[in-house]
C-alpha cells in the first residue's frame, strides 16, 4: 500500500449511495486518509498528486458483511490443526485478493484476530480494513464443532487458527464471549443452526438454549458490540432474532415470521448466495468432504427465493460472500446472483450504506462525503445501471483506496 499523500481526484463522477444517483463530475481531495473537501470546479492544493478521472465513476469502497479470511481450505478441521503462521501467510493472500476487488471494509465471521487485523492496520498486510469475531461460539455438536463422530477429545484454545469454540451452558458460553471480547473482538458470532461444513449436525437444528443465547447477546451488550448469528431455518432464525442478535447469516429458510421479526427488532439479513452454488461445483477440488457439500443442496435453491421475500418486505440487507479455500475469487459473484432480485441501487447500497450501518460505522464509511474515510473505487462504466461494474472487477475497476492510499492502481 502506498503511504497516503494530498491527492486532488478531477473529474470524478460521484456515486451517491443514499440517493441511487450520479451526481456528476466533481473534485475531491483527500488528506489524511479522509476526504477533505469536494467542489464542483476546480481544487488547488500544492504539492498534492493529481488524478485525472475523466468522468469514471468514484464511489465508496465496497464492503462484505460475512467472510472468513483465514480459511485457506474448505476443511475447516485442516485449518485448527494448520500452524498458525502459515494461515496467517495465506489469509494475506486472500486479503489483498478482497482488496483488487474494491472491498475496503470486511467483516470476518470466524477465524480471524486481532494480531491479523492489527497487521492489516498498520499496513503490513494491504487488504481491507478487518472486522473480527475471533472464534465463532457454537454448542457440542454445533456448526462449530468439528469432531466427527468416533472422535470425542476436545482440544482447543483462543489463539489457534479454525472456526469455533465449542462451550456449554450459560457459564461457559458467559467465559468465552468475554474471552473473545477481552481479545478485542468487535463483534460476536453465535452458531444458532447446523449448517452444512459440519460433520455432525443436521440443516434444521436450533442450537444453544434460549437462555444461552441471551447470555452471550448480554455479554455483547455490555460491550457495546454487535452479534451475528448463523442461522438458515425460520425456527432457528426466529429464536435468534427474539433473543437480541443484530444479524441472521444466510437465512436462506426464512418465512413471513422471519420477515416481520427481522424488520420489528431492527436486525439485518446477510445472505451469502454464491457460497452455495461455489460448493455444488467445486466444494470437493476446495477441501470439502463429498457427504458435506450434500448438505448444500438443502439450502441452495432456498436462498434466492429467501432474498426476494426479505427484500420485498423491506428488510435490512447487507451484502456477504462466505467463501472459503480457492473459491475466495468468486467474491464480486454475489452482485450477480442478487441482481435477479434485487434493483442495482439497492444492492450498491447493500455492500456499502447497509454494511455501514451494521458495522456502527455509518459516520465513516458507505458514503463519498467530507470527513468520511478516504476508502474509494474507482469505476468504469455506471454499476446503477450496470451492476456487471462491480460483479466484474478485474475489468471495470481501475483503482482502490483505502484510508487515501492505493491498494490497487492501473491506468489512472
Amino acid at each position: 500500500m502506498t503511504q497516503p499523500h494530498d491527492i486532488v481526484l478531477r473529474n470524478a463522477n460521484i456515486l451517491d449511495t443514499e440517493a441511487g444517483a450520479l451526481l456528476g463530475e466533481h473534485s475531491v481531495l483527500l488528506r489524511d486518509g479522509r476526504v477533505a473537501e469536494i467542489e464542483t470546479g476546480a481544487i488547488r492544493c500544492d504539492g498534492a498528486e493529481e488524478i485525472d478521472l475523466k468522468g469514471r465513476t468514484l464511489m465508496p469502497g465496497l464492503c462484505d458483511a460475512h467472510v472468513h479470511v483465514t480459511a485457506f481450505t474448505a476443511d475447516f478441521a485442516k485449518l485448527k490443526s494448520t500452524s498458525p503462521f502459515y494461515v496467517a501467510a495465506r489469509a494475506a493472500e486472500t486479503l489483498r485478493g478482497m482488496a483488487s476487488r474494491g472491498f475496503t471494509t470486511v467483516r470476518d465471521a470466524g477465524g480471524a484476530d486481532w494480531g491479523l487485523a492489527k497487521a492489516v492496520e498498520e499496513g503490513r498486510i494491504d487488504g481491507p480494513r478487518l472486522l473480527f469475531c475471533g472464534h465463532a461460539l457454537s454448542q457440542t455438536g454445533g456448526h462449530g464443532d468439528l469432531r466427527g463422530p468416533g472422535e470425542d477429545g476436545l482440544d482447543q484454545c483462543f489463539c489457534c487458527a479454525g472456526l469455533g469454540h465449542v462451550c456449554d451452558g450459560v457459564p461457559e458460553v458467559l467465559r468465552a464471549a468475554r474471552e473473545e471480547i477481552r481479545r478485542g473482538a468487535t463483534h460476536l458470532k453465535i452458531m444458532a443452526s447446523g449448517g452444512v461444513s459440519s460433520p455432525t449436525d443436521r440443516i434444521t437444528s436450533t442450537q444453544f438454549s434460549e437462555s444461552e443465547l441471551r447470555a452471550i447477546v448480554g455479554e455483547a451488550e455490555a460491550a457495546l458490540i454487535p452479534v451475528m448469528a448463523h442461522a438458515y431455518t425460520a425456527r432457528a432464525i426466529n429464536r435468534a432474532v427474539r433473543a437480541g442478535v443484530t444479524s441472521i447469516e444466510h437465512g436462506n429458510l426464512l418465512d413471513d415470521e422471519s420477515v416481520r421479526l427481522l424488520n420489528a427488532h431492527g436486525a439485518t439479513l446477510v445472505p451469502t448466495l454464491i457460497i452455495y452454488r461455489s460448493l455444488v461445483e467445486e466444494g470437493e477440488a476446495a477441501g470439502l468432504a463429498a457427504d458435506l457439500v450434500k448438505k448444500t443442496w438443502d439450502v441452495l435453491d432456498a436462498g434466492l427465493v429467501a432474498l426476494e421475500k426479505a427484500y420485498r418486505g423491506g428488510v435490512h440487507i447487507a451484502y456477504g460472500s462466505d467463501l472459503l479455500g480457492q473459491m475466495h475469487r468468486r467474491q464480486s459473484e454475489e452482485f450477480t446472483i442478487r441482481s435477479e432480485v434485487v434493483q442495482p441501487a439497492d444492492l450498491v447500497r447493500q455492500a456499502t450504506l447497509n454494511a455501514a450501518q451494521l458495522f456502527g460505522m455509518a459516520d465513516r464509511i458507505g458514503r463519498v462525503r467530507q470527513g468520511f474515510y478516504a476508502d474509494l473505487i474507482v469505476v468504469d462504466g455506471d454499476p446503477l445501471s450496470d451492476i456487471s461494474c462491480l460483479a466484474q472487477p478485474e475489468r471495470h475497476i481501475r483503482a482502490v483506496l483505502k484510508g487515501g492510499s492505493f491498494l490497487n492502481r492501473r491506468d489512472l
